[in-house]
């Protein structure tokens, strides 16, 4: 199908093509063109399903109306549904979403932040790297619009939407607690970020107000171990502590090479071990028995963060630092 121009509107509508580029582009009153010339314009622009070049505005105005979204795993589901809503939200007030992938690599976050800096993105929508705050911190200072989710920097003056996760991971310890479990274990990875302390720290704090705190039940695994080192490490982790009869899954990532250990260990759940993980997933839905889950407000997220932005982007000088956290919500299934 041939792409339709300005000058395919221009011969239609019988002006001459910069009459149409003035009414496109919104200057038709400002260079006088009557009210009637400027409808006819526009009625023949919308009978042709004429598209503006992205480009060309973008070179006009300054604007690309594009947003720059970097997560940690595109294809972690979690961070996939969040993208999904980010990018409805904003296709709402027409911007495009450039979303890429970190994989938890600093040097990557770096570089992706300087490929959407030279595509010009009027805002950035992160879930950083634990090296990432000195460059966050650039483009605080080259006054980018910018909003942290999932993670943020304790000290960093910048706005950020996240859940609570010292109280998720805290009500989902007392529910285990109340079903008669005692020798409760965590699995969390290595990473260091706030998100995975906060977590933690729920966990033992719960534990200790009930005076059942056991060390040696934390297991921490390395972000970057492959699926099967995992796996291995989960199934030996609990062969040495096989009074273990309950445990929290601090990512739904660990919690799937989790249930493959217990496949493996021949554990029956939840007669020999309760699961609770973060972060729902379709296969925790589909896994016999169900698996419970803390699942993280998606949408809430990803609206706030849009707000935040957007607030940022029309008003930089006025604008707040805001830090919002939502709450968690503890979908108990058939695992506990």
């Amino acid at each position: 199908m041939k792409k339709i121009t300005i000058r395919d509107i221009a011969k239609q509508a019988e002006v001459s093509i910069s009459t149409v580029s003035f009414v496109i582009n919104g200057k038709g009153e400002k260079m006088a063109i009557s009210p009637t010339v400027i409808k006819k314009v526009q009625d023949v622009a919308q009978k042709l399903q004429y598209k503006p070049s992205m480009i060309a505005s973008s070179l006009r105005t300054g604007k690309t109306r594009s947003i720059g979204l970097i997560v940690e795993d595109i294809s972690n589901q979690f961070f996939a549904d969040l993208a999904r809503v980010i990018e409805d939200e904003a296709k709402n007030i027409n911007y495009r979403v450039f979303y890429c992938s970190t994989g938890d690599d600093n040097e990557r976050s770096e570089e992706l932040v300087q490929s959407l800096l030279q595509a010009n993105v009027e805002g950035f929508i992160i879930t950083p790297t634990r090296n990432l705050e000195k460059t966050i911190g650039q483009l605080l200072k080259m006054q980018k619009p910018i909003v942290l989710i999932d993670r943020y920097f304790a000290n960093q003056k910048v706005s950020h939407v996240v859940m609570d996760n010292y109280e998720a991971s805290y009500s989902a310890v007392k529910f285990l607690i109340d079903k008669g479990r005692k020798n409760i274990a965590v699995v969390n990875n290595e990473s260091g970020m706030i998100q995975m302390k906060l977590r933690e720290k729920g966990y033992v704090e719960a534990l200790k107000e009930e005076g059942i705190y056991n060390e040696k039940y934390t297991l921490h695994l390395d972000y970057h171990a492959n699926e099967q080192s995992r796996v291995e490490a989960i199934i030996n982790f609990f062969e040495k502590n096989k009074e273990i009869d309950a445990v929290l899954f601090s990512a739904n990532y660990l919690g799937l090479a989790g249930l493959q250990a217990f496949r493996y260990l021949k554990y029956k759940i939840p007669d020999d071990i309760s699961v609770i993980s973060f972060d729902d997933h379709d296969s925790f839905k589909l896994h016999t028995p169900t698996i419970s889950v803390i699942a993280q407000p998606i949408e809430d997220i990803a609206v706030k963060s849009i707000q935040l932005l957007m607030s940022q982007m029309t008003n930089f000088e006025e604008y707040k630092i805001e830090k919002i956290l939502k709450k968690g919500t503890l979908i108990i299934r058939e695992s506990v």
